[in-house]
């Protein structure tokens, strides 16, 4: 959701803040502000986004070696200036950004009202920081005591950075629920939503852990849970590089990303299996070995393409590990009293590794008594630290807010794991790894070569860049593929589109075909094929006009289809694979040629922190 950048140290604050701001938009991009100390405590902040904020700053007092910017995914009140971050105290000593939501800020803002306090924005994030200058005056405390004892009162998910005029000295963070990780460098520290406006400046960070809070004082870093225990910080050092947040002469970082797709199935899958042995080399499996050969079942939960990533995994799972398999929407499983216990595997997916849904979604899993394996893309997140074990996907940093690569690289490592399941419960050979192993590590270049048929994709996207609705269809493995074919157009051409089983398009979606609207269907040489090919047939005999993805080859759905885009021969179950690529660039090209912010598509945001 919205991002957080702030700095103490001997550099300038606000070139830091601004470039920070710049690599964190794709969490939020309603508004954005910065709060400066120098001469007093100097506040810039508008609507829009932060070439806006940049504009709204020129001319001003933007000096000072301690500050802090937020650009916003609005939550709690509409986005406008007076809405957006930092926020200030009753008396204006105190200012605070924050990523997350108070639940219960309307009882606390009541409260705080009767003692005098007077709110000027509609946000549950200045009622916070009313809340921590009251217990700081009236409790006669610090401000750290006061910003420990103010988390205790309130119900919900937060990152917070907190400055006060008073001390240029101090820099205090906080977090439950949202990320906040902590830099360190020489004689300077940095807190962030995410490590990429901090890897410029060091490569030593600390994560914070839910219920800790961070205070940097005349040059010095402690950690305290808000129980008032004190911390050791674990410092590890980042692996990222600074090339991979930029955009390498790409236009947008989604091209980019889509782009790098054959690297990072490469990187999600390189030395996990040997293709000449059949050998795993997946710690988590060899540790859980006795907990999957006795599993009745397993729940998958993600949300958005996360989940899509989840379909592929049920059918990999069904029909090679031979394990029932449930995926669900990690935003309706806590809601719903699933019947789940100790028999049961949850895997947990997510490409930031902090999606609030999901996170929720393990904790009640965990306490019914389930193992956890966590899918996700980064490193030191709250999900892989949830969880009993688990996988990162080694995508590097995904910065277009339409994931893209991370959904291939969850497929991907999801495949290892429904063959390393297989293995262990004895529904597959040596041999059956051996050819499953060889033909993955054919993948990469495989979808290095459908990466060519952009040019043709293209010319189909001049063809419909105008349409208003778009239905995807596919069978099988295919369904998945259609549904984020589907999710990937909404999301950034704001077309309506829908995905759906093929043979479900005649009880429902057939009556909207007419020439008007383009269908999408996922033509492999499948083992239902030919089921695929009376769907095709269903819709040009209601004058529907077909985009077909099929396999190198295939004329017979040439004949039939108005636009064909082949891709290379694979197994069954890796199709999910190279299918989407072709279908992601078709949606990228339709966007641009509408006009649309490809990157930071309106009313979304990358990593989604609240529920």
């Amino acid at each position: 959701m919205c991002g957080i950048v702030a700095y103490i140290g001997h550099r300038q604050a606000y070139p830091i803040l601004i470039k920070g701001l710049k690599r964190l938009e794709y969490r939020g991009y309603d508004s954005a502000g910065v709060a400066l100390l120098h001469n007093g405590l100097n506040i810039y902040k508008c609507k829009g986004k932060v070439a806006d904020l940049e504009n709204n700053a020129k001319g001003k007092d933007v000096a000072g070696s301690l500050g802090m910017g937020h650009t916003r995914w609005a939550t709690h009140g509409e986005p406008n200036d007076i809405n957006s971050h930092p926020h200030l105290s009753e008396s204006g000593e105190i200012a605070i950004i924050h990523n997350g939501i108070i639940e219960n800020y309307a009882t606390l803002k009541e409260e705080l009202s009767k003692r005098g306090h007077h709110f000027i924005s509609d946000t549950d994030t200045e009622v916070l920081v009313h809340l921590i200058e009251d217990i700081k005056e009236n409790a006669h405390v610090s401000l750290e005591e006061a910003v420990r004892l103010a988390l205790h009162e309130v119900i919900g998910a937060y990152a917070i950075v907190i400055i006060s005029k008073n001390d240029p000295t101090k820099l205090i963070g906080a977090r439950k629920g949202s990320p906040l990780v902590v830099g360190i460098g020489e004689g300077e520290f940095f807190m962030a939503s995410d490590a990429t406006p901090i890897i410029e400046y060091t490569r030593n960070v600390t994560y914070l852990k839910d219920g800790e809070i961070a205070f940097i004082k005349d040059g010095k870093l402690s950690i305290k849970t808000t129980e008032n225990v004190e911390q050791i910080p674990y410092i590890q050092t980042l692996e990222m590089n600074l090339e991979a947040i930029e955009k390498g002469g790409y236009t947008h970082f989604m091209l980019k990303e889509i782009h790098e797709q054959p690297r990072s199935i490469y990187d999600s899958l390189r030395g996990r299996f040997d293709p000449i042995t059949g050998m795993f080399a997946m710690r988590s499996l060899k540790e859980y070995e006795g907990k999957i050969k006795n599993l009745k079942r397993i729940v998958i939960v993600g949300c958005g393409t996360s989940w899509h990533a989840g379909l592929v995994g049920e059918y990999l799972f069904e029909d090679i590990a031979r394990i029932p398999v449930e995926v669900e929407y990690a935003s309706e499983f806590r809601y719903r009293n699933p019947v789940i216990g100790p028999d049961d595997l949850v895997i947990a997916i997510s490409q930031s590794g902090e999606t609030a849904d999901t996170l929720a979604a393990i904790q009640l899993a965990k306490e019914k008594g389930a193992t956890i394996l966590g899918l996700c893309n980064v490193v030191g997140s709250s999900i892989p630290r949830a969880s009993d074990a688990g996988a990162y996907t080694h995508a590097g940093p995904e910065i277009g807010v339409a994931s893209t690569k991370a959904f291939t690289a969850q497929v991907a490592v999801l495949t290892l794991w429904a063959f390393g399941f297989a293995e262990i419960r004895g529904t597959a050979t040596k041999q059956d790894l051996r050819d499953a192993f060889a033909e993955l590590e054919s993948i990469p270049a495989k979808v290095e070569r459908t990466l060519l048929c952009e040019d043709q994709v293209i010319e189909i996207a001049k063809v419909f860049k105008d349409v208003t609705n778009a239905l995807y269809l596919g069978r099988g493995y295919g369904f998945p593929v259609a549904l984020e074919g589907a999710l990937k157009l909404k999301e950034i051409s704001y077309i309506h589109a829908e995905g759906y089983p093929a043979a479900e398009m005649k009880h429902g979606p057939i009556a909207l075909i007419d020439e008007e609207m383009p269908v999408v269907v996922i033509a492999t040489k499948s083992s239902i094929y030919e089921k695929v090919i009376s769907n095709i047939q269903e819709v040009k005999a209601r004058k529907g006009t077909i985009i077909a993805i099929v396999t190198e080859g295939d004329n017979k759905v040439r004949n039939m289809a108005d636009y064909v885009i082949e891709i290379p021969e694979t197994k069954e179950y890796l199709e999910p694979l190279i299918a989407t690529i072709p279908l992601q660039l078709l949606s990228y090209h339709i966007a641009v040629m509408r006009g649309c912010n490809v990157d930071q598509p309106r009313n979304l945001a990358k990593s989604v922190t609240v529920e």
